[in-house]
């Protein structure tokens, strides 16, 4: 699948570190460092626009590294870029550590996964189906 993209930034295009990678990496672009202190959050630019084709969408999702060894996740994990959204992408990451954590310019924040869906619609009814799980939820089905 070809996506438009505009790099404003000062680093080169996201891409599949594996052959079998999901994920593209993205880049801070900032002008100075940013620190965050524990439980802090703040909105870390990319300097990256993209076009993606209508029934698709582009997930934020958190590094596996940042969250294990720094504590450093994505806040609103997986975040959505909308086919229909045009503007610079921005990464939500918040502190849950209890030390401070330092972004720097061109540092890997997030990773980039581009997915197909479909759109539903909604069907009314009165009564849902049975099945053998029912209305068991929130660890229903063993731990």
């Amino acid at each position: 699948m070809k996506i438009e993209i505009i790099n404003n930034s000062k680093h080169e295009l996201p891409s599949y570190e594996t052959i079998a990678s999901a994920g593209m990496d993205l880049r801070a672009n900032i002008d100075e460092a940013i620190t965050l202190k524990p439980l802090e959050r703040a909105i870390v630019k990319t300097g990256l626009f993209i076009a993606l084709p209508a029934g698709t969408e582009a997930q934020v999702r958190p590094r596996s590294g940042l969250a294990a060894k720094k504590g450093v996740t994505v806040l609103n994990a997986p975040g959505t870029v909308d086919a229909d959204y045009r503007g610079e992408i921005g990464v939500i990451l918040i502190n849950l550590s209890n030390d401070d954590f330092i972004i720097n310019d061109g540092e890997r924040i997030a990773q980039l996964v581009i997915s197909q869906h479909e759109r539903a619609e909604w069907s009314e009814v009165a009564i849902l189906s049975e099945t053998e799980r029912g209305a068991g939820g929130f660890g229903s089905t063993g731990i």
